[in-house]
């Protein structure tokens, strides 16, 4: 992720913010709207397998199967994570609300493209096998560059049995700062059908409208 990522780099850091959120959330998210009490559940299991996983990891710091579980089990967390983040962002917590879950105030300085006013456009192809390929540019341009001064393109995607009814269940996340940008699939994966989604982010870290849904099946 860019430097403007919202979330910590590390996994202690990561899990530690997890468990300030489900704190918070626990007795304040249903009332913001922004969970419902069987995501505040499955919340609460996921970071508890996160953190037994992590704990085994730093008694072995060599071992690097004990780390590819840890990473493993951080996964589902962190794309909660994301997924609340967008919530936040379509509540519009107050600051201190998000200071409560540690993040940044909202800035409400007006500066140049403070606002992301430009829309994704972009089309997936295959190129080899595992891999789906993510062209994209500003909706309406005639070049292929990204707008002046933003970070890149937001992808989201999740596979799915079937179509999504909303941009939440594109749970995976990742930042592509050229055009095009491979996503790469396991062999397990191979044959599924995933569901991709693109929006701009500044380099103030906000983010745009998000494209419509597309989808690929994995070669």
């Amino acid at each position: 992720m860019a430097g403007t990522d919202w979330l910590p780099r590390t996994r202690d850091a990561r899990l530690a913010m997890a468990s300030t959120w489900w704190d918070v959330l626990s007795q304040k998210g249903i009332p913001w709207g922004v969970i419902e009490q069987p995501e505040v559940v499955s919340f609460a299991q996921q970071i508890l397998a996160a953190n037994t996983a992590n704990n085994a990891a730093r008694e072995s710091p060599g071992d690097r199967v004990l780390i590819a579980r840890a990473n493993e089990a951080l996964k589902p967390v962190v794309a909660f994570m994301r997924v609340l983040n967008r919530r936040f962002l379509a509540r519009g917590l107050k600051d201190s609300d998000r200071i409560s879950l540690g993040l940044r105030p909202r800035d409400i300085i007006r500066t140049p493209h403070i606002e992301v006013t430009e829309v994704v456009e972009f089309e997936l192809r295959l190129r080899n096998i595992r891999e789906v390929l993510v062209n994209f540019w500003i909706k309406g341009a005639t070049h292929r560059a990204k707008p002046t001064g933003y970070d890149g393109a937001v992808i989201i995607w999740a596979i799915l049995p079937a179509a999504p009814t909303s941009i939440d269940e594109l749970t995976s996340h990742t930042m592509a700062s050229r055009t095009p940008h491979a996503l790469t699939f396991t062999e397990a994966e191979r044959g599924q059908t995933v569901y991709i989604a693109l929006s701009w982010q500044n380099e103030r870290g906000n983010i745009g409208e998000w494209s419509d849904i597309q989808s690929a099946v994995i070669p």
